[in-house]
């Protein structure tokens, strides 16, 4: 690289970035990025999570969980629906329905407690 007389290729910032980056994080009072010993063992404890999820027998346990709370989730929603008066009384309701007909069932009994 062709540079006047007074200056060196070595005289310039990016000739020295690792003595450019330990001055950066001295200055600003941190290590530089990648000699923290914490930061490799982090990246490693990720990475071994990610190994670990990407199992058969995790994703299988995963699946089996999401479906147990799926089912607790739907009978807590089938047993609410019981407690709701609606016309008629066996009529398909949503999700976003029942807790919408709950809520408006919770305001009339408040208000009939008030009369």
């Amino acid at each position: 690289m062709m540079l006047s007389g007074d200056h060196q290729e070595s005289d310039l910032p990016w000739g020295h970035t690792d003595t450019l980056l330990d001055s950066l994080g001295a200055q600003c009072g941190s290590m530089p990025v990648g000699t923290q010993d914490g930061e490799a063992k982090v990246r490693s404890k990720e990475e071994k999570r990610r190994k670990r999820r990407a199992t058969a027998k995790y994703r299988s346990a995963h699946a089996t969980r999401e479906r147990v709370r799926v089912v607790a989730f739907n009978v807590a929603f089938a047993e609410l629906r019981k407690l709701l008066p609606t016309l008629p009384p066996d009529k398909k309701l949503s999700k976003i329905e029942i807790l919408r007909l709950a809520i408006c069932y919770i305001s009339y009994l408040d208000h009939v407690l008030d009369i």
